[in-house]
């Protein structure tokens, strides 16, 4: 085939230009071998830095995950940080995560920022993402990066850029960031001699600093205190939660901790599992398998990065079952707002709770019944930063208790602002321990809530659709179901339609509008008659559109949990065919 204009282009700038050696060659070999759908995909286009950063597949390539895309992105923020805070010592933190290269593309980057004159704290070896989050504010500095690909397959790689708070970048950040890494044309502006002066490796003093925040969330060290010996497997699934995990349980009282050996050590290849992602069956397994065989209370994994966990509990016949994320946000909710309750610390006043729009509002029941606040926020963990952050301006006193979403992510306290599968493993333990201290279960537990709030069940389908015309297709999916709401769903008539393009909630009984408050973003929510919810997303990384579905209905005391989810499960198959999205 006959590359394209802009394509041959790029591909002979790689070949003559500043380029090592190694890229050329491979850029060779795949001519040599006629490998033209594997260049063409390499170049078509450059690798997007988005609001968080990058990710893509590594490789040679502008459309690759590689040294130089990396170093054209870290030269346009050092520019940005060089205008942002003039006159000024800037400082950033630089973590990485278990992937392949990341060690490699973590010390490229310290090497660009200091060849900015940007003073660098780079940690000596992989560390969770929190921790980064963490240290941004404990060493006052104005931003960082972590090379991670959170659990995306173990060829992709990428980069995310935080600021001053310990947040993932917002706007206005966000666009002035992506604008100047955009005006990089090429990689001789890219400063790549380090100036080995202004890097500064870090290591166990932060651990120590962090580690101690971690502690002082526990509410209820007397339960753990009895039920030290908890029986808990913990599988890292090749990543780095090795490093903290098992030293913040430790630090908890927990001493009965066994480790999946064949997943403790980090590896970018992740040699056991397909996909290392803690949402799904078959990475659990073989924790599941260890915890059959020791008649374990609990199983918590986290991902490679340890921002996100997944748990898995004994149902009332003793088999192992997975809580999913929406169940897992809640019951952090309720065990963290109601210990606090009976520990005699909640501030009805002050306190408070956030939660995204996509995720199960048993959150917000769990607030209104305590009596304090919930805020909801748009997907992702930025948005609740930004939350604690108006809050903290406000300088009323307001004390965030947690806040989560859908996606196995939950974040208790804000020395952190980001979220925290290491806080939240040691959290979810000692809900066990309080539980079995009680003589019950988490399950069990989680039962209970749900009887007392209602039964929720909710569940997302991911809709693929590659290239050009597949995103083409997603914003006309988008288009006819804003146009053309669905009149009913799940037998229960749609009675408002959420816009948050648009920012107005619309009564589709009366016409009647009114404004959303949060930011703009392209997201739709059906809400029906009887409680239930479905929200349309396209996702801003990946090619696809997202449906998240949540039902619920009363729970009565005589009534088995599993036959009552199946029932809401079979609504939800039905609202999926009703919207021919099967």
């Amino acid at each position: 085939m006959a590359f394209p204009d802009h394509v041959q282009q790029k591909i002979n700038t790689w070949l003559s230009g500043n380029y090592d050696e190694a890229s050329k060659a491979e850029i060779q070999r795949l001519q040599a071998a006629g490998d033209e759908e594997a260049l063409n995909d390499a170049f078509y286009r450059d690798l997007e830095f988005g609001t968080g950063g990058l990710r893509g597949i590594m490789g040679v390539g502008s459309n690759r995950m590689n040294r130089y895309t990396l170093g054209m992105a870290t030269q346009g923020l050092c520019n940005y940080l060089l205008q942002s805070f003039p006159g000024q010592e800037i400082k950033v933190a630089v973590a990485h995560d278990s992937r392949l290269n990341s060690r490699t593309f973590a010390e490229t980057a310290a090497g660009i920022f200091s060849a900015n004159g940007i003073t660098v704290y780079l940690f000596e070896e992989l560390r969770p993402t929190p921790e980064l989050s963490f240290t941004i504010r404990h060493l006052g500095c104005q931003s960082g990066v972590v090379v991670t690909a959170s659990h995306n397959p173990k060829e992709y790689n990428g980069y995310k850029v935080y600021w001053n708070d310990g947040a993932q970048v917002v706007a206005p950040h966000d666009q002035n960031i992506i604008r100047e890494v955009n005006a990089i044309q090429s990689v001789d502006a890219v400063k790549f001699a380090a100036d080995p002066a202004k890097i500064h490796l870090i290591g166990a003093d932060i651990d120590e600093a962090y580690l101690r925040e971690v502690q002082q969330l526990s509410i209820n060290p007397e339960a753990i205190r009895r039920q030290h010996d908890l029986k808990i497997v913990y599988t890292p699934l090749h990543g780095t939660g090795i490093t903290m995990v098992p030293k913040a349980l430790a630090r908890f009282g927990f001493d009965n901790l066994h480790i999946v050996q064949e997943q403790a050590t980090p590896d970018g290849n992740f040699p056991t599992v397909k996909s290392p992602n803690p949402e799904e069956k078959v990475a659990m397994q073989m924790a599941l398998d260890q915890a059959q065989q020791l008649d374990a209370d609990l199983v918590i994994a986290t991902d490679p990065d340890a921002d996100r966990v997944g748990i898995g509990v004994k149902n009332t016949r003793g088999e192992w079952v997975l809580v999913n994320g929406n169940q897992t946000a809640a019951l952090l909710t309720h065990y963290l707002v109601s210990a606090r309750q009976q520990a005699g610390k909640l501030d009805r006043d002050k306190d408070y709770i956030v939660y995204t729009i996509v995720t199960s509002d048993v959150l917000g029941d769990v607030a209104r019944r305590h009596g304090i606040r919930a805020y909801q926020t748009l997907t992702g963990f930025k948005y609740i930063a930004g939350i604690i952050r108006e809050q903290e301006a406000l300088n009323q006193g307001h004390y965030y208790i947690g806040g989560g979403e859908e996606s196995y992510g939950f974040m208790i306290g804000s020395f952190v602002r980001d979220k925290d599968a290491v806080s939240a493993c040691c959290l979810i333990a000692e809900m066990a321990a309080v539980a079995k201290d009680q003589g019950r279960t988490l399950y069990e537990e989680m039962v209970q809530m749900y009887r007392t709030y209602g039964l929720y069940q909710e569940d997302l389908i991911s809709l693929t659709k590659k290239g050009q015309r597949g995103a083409e297709e997603i914003q006309e999916m988008m288009a006819q179901l804003r146009q053309n709401p669905p009149a009913s769903l799940g037998g229960s008539p749609v009675v408002q339609l959420l816009d948050y393009q648009q920012q107005v909630a619309r009564d589709l009984r009366t016409g009647q509008e009114s404004p959303l408050e949060l930011e703009r973003s392209n997201v739709l929510q059906f809400l029906t008659e009887d409680g239930s919810k479905v929200s349309a997303r396209p996702s801003g990384t990946e090619p696809k559109i997202k449906f998240y579905f949540s039902l619920k209905q009363p729970f009565a005391d005589g009534q088995s949990f599993e036959q009552a989810q199946q029932q809401l499960s079979g609504r939800i198959r039905q609202i999926i065919q009703e919207m021919q999205l099967g």
